[in-house]
């Protein structure tokens, strides 16, 4: 049998009408989420070339797994806990679809009271998660010159806080390169000589390791 002229038509507007549809669909997933990275300067990438410095490489590390995403370096240097939370607002352009968060370095190296700390991460936490935005908190192990108390006190705060908020924990920045071997052994190799930053190869070690956990944020995105 036949088709009119008038079956044909309606037809062709249905395929133009479905091929319309697939082509949305793929433009949508074409788009790469906008992760912004937020923190001090093991963000920032201190002593480190733009392209060796943990949101390069991690963006790398990412898109070489086949994930669509760019990530935005919102790192400053020297930043606090405090300085993080009054600039979070800043951060909260409409593109930004998820955020990982690394505070916490520069309150250790001041001795800052962990409950100083916590109320800081806690704003910066509620301002994000408020956005309904998929969060990654990222923990740091204290040094023991504190105290056993102080080192506990700050240790915990990081899966205290990401229990309250209900966000991701990846819970020691530096986990990857300590479990290299000896501390005395490995820092000198993958870390500067300010013995606080990770260099280029530290860095590699730590995305290697982190990665995952991204990719899981990612697959927390609407």
């Amino acid at each position: 049998m036949h088709a009119t002229y008038g079956q044909m038509r309606s037809l062709f507007k249905l395929t133009v009408a479905a091929l319309g549809m697939l082509c949305s669909v793929s433009a949508a997933h074409a788009v790469p989420a906008n992760v912004v990275v937020f923190g001090d300067s093991l963000v920032h990438g201190f002593g480190l070339y733009q392209e060796d410095g943990l949101v390069s490489q991690l963006e790398g590390w990412l898109q070489a797994a086949g994930e669509e995403v760019a990530l935005v370096n919102a790192g400053v240097s020297g930043d606090t806990t405090a300085g993080g939370a009054e600039r979070v607002a800043w951060i909260l352009t409409p593109d930004v679809d998820a955020a990982i968060v690394l505070f916490g370095g520069n309150d250790l190296l001041r001795g800052i009271f962990p409950e100083e700390s916590r109320r800081n991460l806690d704003r910066i936490l509620e301002a994000l998660v408020s956005r309904n935005l998929p969060v990654l908190l990222i923990g740091h192990e204290a040094p023991a010159n504190f105290g056993p108390e102080y080192k506990a006190d700050f240790e915990s705060m990081f899966p205290e806080l990401a229990r309250k908020h209900g966000v991701l924990l990846y819970p020691r920045f530096f986990a990857a390169i300590e479990a290299m071997g000896p501390r005395e052994e490995v820092r000198p190799r993958y870390l500067q000589e300010d013995q606080l930053h990770p260099n280029r190869e530290g860095v590699r070690l730590i995305v290697e390791d982190l990665g995952e956990p991204v990719r899981e944020l990612l697959r927390a995105i609407e």
